[in-house]
C-alpha cells in the first residue's frame, strides 16, 4: 500500500510534540526545533521509522506470528481496536491488567471462567437460579468481557507489541521488556525512545495523529496477514483448531491484578 507522505504526517499533526519543559532529552535526535514553547518532531525521521517498523512487522507476519496492540487512552482505544480487529490480532484498550504477559496462565484462567459462565447462561438450568445469583453471574461476565475481550483468543505470548504512548502504557512496556518481546511504539517528546525496539517519533496525544499512524499500520499488518493466510491455509486452520488445547507459557512471576479483572 502507499506510504504515509510527509504531507500526510504534517496534515495529521504528527509533528506536534509536548511543551519544551516536559521533554525527555533522549528524544533530542528526533526533534526538529522548538517553536513557541513546543517541540516540533522531525517527521522525515517519523516516516523513516514507520517504514522500518512496517518491514519488521511484515517479517514476523510472514512467519505467522501474532501482535498485541495496546492503547488504553481515549485518543487511541477506538482506532487500536479497529486496527486489531481488521487484521485479526489481539488488543488491550480498556486497562492493562498486571500480568497480562508475565502471568498469562492466570489470565487464561479468567478467560476460562468467562466461558464457564457463558455455558451456564446458555443452559436451561440457568433460569432456575435465584435472581441474586443470576444477576451476580451476569455482572461478573460483563466485567470479564470488558477487561478481556481483546485477548480472549491470545493463547500464547505475542511476538511483538504495538503501543500508543509508552508513558501511559508503562506497565505493558515493562512486561514486554522483561520477556524480551519487541515493541513498536508511538513515542512523543516526553518519552524515552530507548525503552522500545522500534520507536516512532510522533504526537501520541492528538486523535488525528494517532489515527493516521495506527490506521496505516493496521492496513499494512492486514495485508501481510492476508498474504500469509493465502500461502498457508492449512497452518491457519490448524492453529484455530488447536487454540483451546494450547498450554499457556510458564509464568514469569508477575501477579495478576485479579480484582481488576473483575472490576
Amino acid at each position: 500500500m502507499a506510504e504515509l507522505t510527509i504531507s500526510d504526517l504534517l496534515e495529521a499533526g504528527v509533528h506536534f510534540g509536548h511543551q519544551t519543559d516536559r521533554w525527555n532529552p533522549r528524544m533530542r535526535p528526533f526533534i526538529f526545533e522548538a517553536r513557541n514553547g513546543i517541540h516540533v518532531i522531525d517527521v522525515t525521521q517519523t516516516q523513516q521509522k514507520i517504514q522500518e517498523a512496517v518491514d519488521f512487522l511484515r517479517g514476523l507476519l510472514s512467519e505467522g506470528k501474532e501482535i498485541l496492540f495496546v492503547g488504553t487512552k481515549k485518543q487511541a482505544k477506538e482506532v487500536i481496536r479497529e486496527a486489531a480487529e481488521k487484521c485479526h490480532m489481539h488488543c488491550v484498550t480498556e486497562r492493562w491488567l498486571g500480568g497480562t504477559l508475565t502471568n498469562l496462565r492466570t489470565i487464561r484462567k479468567s478467560v476460562g471462567r468467562l466461558k464457564e459462565i457463558e455455558r451456564m447462561q446458555n443452559d436451561p438450568s440457568f433460569g432456575k437460579l435465584g435472581k441474586k445469583e443470576a444477576a451476580s453471574l451476569r455482572r461478573e461476565a460483563a466485567r470479564l468481557h470488558r477487561n478481556l475481550d481483546g485477548i480472549l483468543r491470545m493463547e500464547r505470548l505475542p511476538q511483538a507489541l504495538f503501543v500508543v504512548d509508552i508513558v501511559h502504557e508503562k506497565n505493558a512496556v515493562a512486561e514486554a521488556r522483561r520477556l524480551n518481546i519487541p515493541i513498536v511504539a508511538l513515542v512523543d517528546t516526553d518519552a524515552d525512545p530507548t525503552l522500545v525496539t522500534h520507536p516512532i517519533p510522533a504526537n501520541d496525544d492528538g486523535m488525528r495523529a494517532v489515527k493516521a499512524v495506527v490506521a496505516h499500520f493496521g492496513e499494512e499488518i492486514q495485508e501481510a496477514r492476508m498474504r500469509f493466510e493465502r500461502l498457508h491455509p492449512q497452518q491457519i486452520a490448524g492453529d484455530e483448531a488447536s487454540a483451546e488445547k494450547t498450554e499457556p507459557p510458564k509464568d514469569a512471576g508477575t501477579e495478576v491484578d485479579l480484582e481488576a479483572v473483575g472490576d
